[in-house]
């Protein structure tokens, strides 16, 4: 940056020349965006270092003298001193210079800065950058300190927008990822994430420094001892003032955690296992999920991080024996039910994508002890019917419509408040469908505008069982009617219009609950128990039907996968492959937990177009994206109508899917209900181009299947919730043999 550049700050006073002001300016200097720099501090030396060092161009012993005529100070002294400072420079300032602080602590220096000021006073933004050495004084200033690291500000309902806007561009100048909070957020937030580990390093080494056995302790400490209490070695001066200036917040912190505490030492000497095992668990997934950590919560809205897009290369035949990932639908449920469960159950084949890991963290934020996964496994805690714990935060569910409109079933019964929230695409999604039924039963349900998330339920509620007939079909629906049907008064029955995936049914029987089907209805009571049991999630065969398409498309592929399930409410994929010529051969079929399993070959055929049996659309719901790509292969028109749903998915799959057709070269177009796609044959092929996936995991994959019979390079972009579903998706298809690859884009 020069004078020339859209920043500059012609003259700039930096009060306290240690490491964090002095990174900044030096940061500033070296891209051109300051003039002239003066310095105070209260150690001659570091002063005159900082202007040898070039960091600042003139200094003077007086404090007063630096800030005249500056158009920012920065104020980089402990907190305790900042109240002195501000007396000493509130009549030399200009009417127009702003002033900023570094401070851990925000409320104390929004106090000291109304007391000498006054409280209209409009040009201090209090700032506070999360970045740091271990190394410390004018010598240790690094331009790069900042590079993105997070930097926040905690403007006052009063703060010039001006000077704000000044202040926040100095430190985007710096590469610096500037964000916003209120002042007693910040401040309560640093109390728990960096005052109390600061406070309980110091406590830690103090403790052990007074054993009598202090030699031999230091002597054998691990790595864990060093890397923890290393904070200890920072300067004890800092922190008295920190702990002084921030002691409402870090006392309340300091209480939660020794309450904490003390529930683990119980446990401890009670031996009690699986308490110890809970505090663990949900510590480690914390841990896991570091960067998502606010305060307690340990799932917050996720961070803008960088887009993927793949690129799908003209393909080859697909071959090879593999197994896919676990089902998706199970998986939810088995965590679920296992939590409501009396005794411990076992999962094997579990989904680990971000949507079933969603649905297990929410209950792990409701007390339930879940060990795992690791490799599919899970071992569950279940707590019974009634030992859900109400959570210290809203449940965010991310991506997982599934989880959403199944907990709000078991979220009716509970005694607590509930809040559900989840991503920007979850919270498009329509949840008035649950919510309606729910208020028939008696609960308290809202929702956002046009029944959209965030979801609150209200605790407490008492529920009478009811009859409903679905207006349309939806397992997610009766699931969540049934769910609540366990916490309501007498008997809970849904009539569906036509069959849906009854793995709800199915799994609550495997748990010993009594489910009554006839026909096309299905009856509960309540007042019986869930007693733990072992699972074995089969492959989804959602994920299945991408490789069943891609085999049926592709010449010479002859592909098995393996431990599939085959629910007769699922196999519409299967069926309707079938139907248009598809080549596919049920293997070792046989009966696990309840859900019948078959493994799967499937060998290239020449497809030809149908119209689509509308009894098969409930049955193939959610593989209809991939069947689109086997449409366009096909030889002649395949009509698909009776499937409005597909409009309310992850996206509009029907537009989302006709509009990338026809960047590929495909004569396809959508009617309310469903398309009708014109397939060029045999001998076709897909051109190349670029689709947009609207997030939408399984449009990414479905367009990724279709470069098996591309003529050019296919784009997809925002691919990044494939992992919602399918976690190695890119892998298990290009070893497959797809010629799939992955660019991220900032």
């Amino acid at each position: 940056m020069s004078k020339e550049s859209s920043f500059f700050i012609p003259r700039i006073a930096v009060i306290g020349l240690g490491l964090i002001g002095c990174s900044w300016v030096k940061a500033l200097r070296s891209r051109g965006c300051v003039g002239q720099v003066s310095g105070f501090d209260r150690n001659l030396d570091s002063m005159q270092e900082a202007l040898a060092l070039g960091i600042v161009d003139h200094w003077s012993e007086q404090v007063a003298e630096v800030v005249v005529d500056a158009d920012l100070v920065i104020i980089s002294v402990p907190i305790l001193a900042i109240r002195p400072v501000l007396e000493s420079i509130a009549a030399s300032i200009g009417p127009r210079t702003v002033l900023t602080d570094v401070g851990s602590v925000k409320g104390a220096v929004a106090e000291a800065v109304d007391d000498v000021f006054g409280a209209g006073f409009n040009r201090f933004v209090l700032g506070h950058p999360i970045a740091g050495s271990e190394r410390s004084g004018v010598s240790a200033a690094d331009e790069n300190l900042y590079c993105r690291h997070k930097v926040i500000v905690t403007p006052q309902e009063h703060t010039d927008p001006a000077a704000l806007r000044m202040v926040i561009r100095a430190w985007q100048a710096v590469d610096a990822d500037v964000e916003s909070m209120t002042v007693a957020h910040h401040d309560q937030v640093l109390a728990a994430t960096s005052h109390l580990p600061h406070l309980l390093a110091y406590s830690l080494v103090d403790t052990l420094a007074n054993n009598h056995e202090n030699k031999e302790i230091f002597n054998y400490a691990a790595g864990g001892f060093r890397d923890f209490t290393r904070i200890a070695a920072s300067s004890p001066e800092m922190w008295r003032d920190i702990f002084s200036a921030n002691r409402e917040h870090l006392l309340a912190t300091l209480d939660l955690f020794n309450k904490d505490l003390q529930y683990l030492r119980a446990a401890i000497a009670g031996n009690d296992t699986t308490t110890m095992m809970g505090v663990l668990t949900r510590a480690k997934a914390a841990r896991d999920h570091f960067t998502k950590i606010l305060a307690r919560r340990a799932f917050v809205e996720p961070m803008k991080t960088s887009s993927i897009a793949y690129l799908a290369a003209p393909g080859q035949a697909l071959t090879g024996t593999f197994r896919v990932p676990g089902d998706k639908s199970i998986s939810h449920r088995s965590i679920m039910l296992g939590s409501l469960a009396n005794g411990v159950t076992e999962v094997s084949g579990f989904l680990e994508g971000e949507d079933s890991l969603a649905t297990l963290q929410a209950f792990r934020d409701m007390g339930v002890v879940i060990e795992g996964p690791h490799r599919g496994r899970v071992t569950i805690h279940g707590v019974g019917l009634r030992g859900l714990q109400a959570p210290p935060n809203a449940l965010y569910l991310g991506n997982s419509g599934t989880s959403m409109r199944l907990l709000a079933g078991l979220m009716a019964g509970q005694a607590f408040d509930v809040e559900m929230t989840g991503d920007e695409s979850l919270s498009k999604r329509p949840m008035g469908r649950v919510a309606d039924p729910l208020r028939l039963m008696g609960a308290v349900v809202e929702t956002a505008e046009a029944g959209r998330p965030p979801l609150h339920v209200k605790g407490g509620s008492a529920l009478k069982g009811i009859h409903y007939d679905l207006p349309m079909a939806s397992a997610q629906v009766k699931s969540c009617v049934l769910l609540a049907g366990l916490y309501a008064d007498g008997e809970t029955s849904i009539t569906e219009p036509a069959p849906t995936r009854d793995h709800t049914e199915r799994m609550l029987r495997g748990f010993g609950y009594d489910v009554q089907v006839e026909g096309n209805k299905v009856t509960l009571k309540s007042g019986g128990e869930l007693t733990a049991t072992s699972i074995d999630v089969p492959a989804d065969i959602s994920s299945a039907a991408f490789f069943m398409v891609g085999a049926s498309i592709a010449p010479g592929s002859d592909i098995t996968l393996q431990h599939v399930g085959i629910n007769p409410t699922r196999v519409g994929v299967i069926n309707i492959l079938r139907a248009m010529g598809g080549n596919i051969e049920l293997l070792n079929e046989r009966e696990v937990g309840g859900e019948p399993v078959a493994d799967i070959r499937i060998r290239s055929a020449q497809l030809k177009g149908i119209r689509i049996p509308e009894d098969q659309v409930p049955l193939a719901i959610d593989e209809f994206p991939a069947l689109f790509i086997a449409a366009a292969c096909a030889e002649g028109e395949t009509v698909l109508t009776g499937a409005e749903e597909l409009r309310v998915k992850e996206s509009d799959r029907i537009q989302s899917m006709v509009d990338g057709l026809n960047i590929l070269g495909v004569k396809a177009e959508g009617t309310h209900d469903g398309a009708i796609i014109q397939g060029f044959g045999g001998n076709g092929a897909f051109g190349g181009g670029e689709i947009e996936s609207h997030g939408d995991h399984r449009i990414a994959m479905s367009f990724a299947m279709a470069s098996l019979r591309g003529s050019a390079q296919i784009r997809i972009l925002d691919c990044a919730n494939v992992a919602t579903s399918f976690p190695g998706f890119v892998e298990l298809a290009s070893g497959a043999g797809l010629q799939l690859s992955v660019q991220e884009e900032a």
